[in-house]
């Protein structure tokens, strides 16, 4: 069998080949024997936890890796580029237009940027100095969530809500954006579609933010066929684009505004928020081809997982295993392991902290508490299930009595 030395020895001997392809693949030899986290103390871990971060999030498939390298090798100019990509991305969500961003939290900014200025080039030079703008966010209580300091660093305040009354009665003049987090839908008194309703009665512009919320892939155009006037999805997350990514839909005119707020304008608030052409083609490929999966064979594949690791612990006596779907953010198939102290006797937290601290690193869902053990197993590698399954039942068998 051939060798992959050989093949490149061949392909070298081609006349007019071998000038360029030796060079290349001895780059790409070079580069693959390099170990650049060993060399920089930095180790990798099994991902059983999920999207998270903090974790890296998800790894791109092949195809969206190809589109980055694609677009290194190539300049184009970036506003034309942005206008190409956020036409495409818009026709696949079915939105009046469509940007990519520097993730959701790049989405929040440049999106209430630009619903604060439009396109007035002075109020874009003024962000976050709010003089003859529109200064006030209305939010749910309930919908306050970490990630609004990307929303308030426009300049505007966020002022909190409860009910259907105490918004109408806040709407007034300073009124700029009606800001809905999307994994809050069941936990606040005002629901998606009403809250929509009432953002159009009073003409203040809506934004939800769904950064974690595909799976389900419907959930791509749900929330603009709702009449949402922005909606922002992580691109690192279900849909395995690059993870400093994200997408930004909506109404024409606030993309057009949002755009303008942004790179590679320099002036403005978002100018740091750059997004390059990889992460572009990238993020439109990542679309591409989270629209195509075969979804249903997805979630087989992530059930199977859960009972692969299931099946291993439960061999230790007084381990029960139950798969559980989070209703909204990281819809996806969890496996969640309880047992008996008094027979096994390590804690959960304990046990994910072995994983993270063997070989291989493994880590495990920060939904992890001390009751249960949680795996998110959607981003796992081929192979990595056995290694879980394998390394859960060492250790919990370890601290059987």
């Amino acid at each position: 069998m051939f060798s992959r030395r050989h093949w490149l020895h061949l392909l070298a001997a081609i006349p007019g080949f071998g000038a360029l392809a030796t060079p290349l693949a001895e780059a790409a030899q070079k580069a693959a024997a390099r170990d650049y986290f060993k060399m920089l103390g930095v180790k990798p871990f099994i991902n059983a936890a999920g999207t998270y971060t903090a974790l890296t999030a998800s790894s791109m498939p092949s195809e969206v890796r190809q589109a980055w390298l694609y677009a290194a090798d190539h300049y184009v100019h970036l506003t034309k580029l942005q206008d190409a990509v956020g036409a495409r991305l818009a026709d696949l969500m079915g939105a009046e237009a469509a940007m990519v961003t520097s993730g959701a939290a790049g989405a929040l900014t440049v999106g209430t940027a630009g619903v604060l200025t439009g396109a007035d080039p002075e109020k874009i030079r003024s962000l976050p100095q709010l003089d003859g703008m529109k200064s006030v966010v209305l939010t749910q209580k309930t919908h306050r969530f970490g990630y609004d300091h990307a929303v308030r660093s426009t300049g505007v305040r966020m002022q909190e809500i409860e009910t259907v009354a105490e918004l109408e009665a806040a709407i007034g003049p300073q009124t700029a954006m009606m800001l809905f987090f999307n994994d809050a839908n069941d936990r606040g008194q005002i629901k998606d579609e009403e809250w929509v309703r009432l953002g159009k009665k009073h003409s203040v512009p809506t934004f939800n933010d769904c950064a974690a919320d595909v799976p389900p892939v419907e959930n791509l155009s749900r929330y603009l066929k709702m009449g949402f006037d922005l909606v922002t999805f992580s691109g690192g997350k279900g849909m395995m684009g690059p993870q400093s990514a994200g997408v930004l839909a909506g109404r024409k005119d606030l993309i057009e505004a949002a755009r303008l707020n942004t790179s590679p304008f320099s002036d403005t608030i978002s100018r740091g928020m750059k997004v390059n052409k990889e992460e572009m083609l990238a993020m439109l490929v990542a679309v591409e081809s989270y629209l195509k999966r075969d979804h249903a064979a997805d979630l087989r594949e992530w059930n199977r997982r859960c009972e692969e690791i299931a099946t291993a612990a439960r061999q230790v006596k007084s381990v029960e295993s139950e798969v559980f779907l989070p209703p909204i953010a990281n819809h996806v198939p969890h496996l969640a392991l309880r047992w008996d102290p008094s027979v096994v006797k390590i804690t959960p937290p304990e046990v994910k902290q072995q994983l993270a601290d063997g070989e291989p690193a493994i880590e495990a869902c920060p939904l992890t508490s001390k009751e249960r053990l949680v795996f998110g197993v959607w981003m796992m590698q081929p192979g990595d299930t056995a290694k879980v399954a394998r390394r859960v039942r060492e250790i919990l068998r370890s601290a059987s009595a």
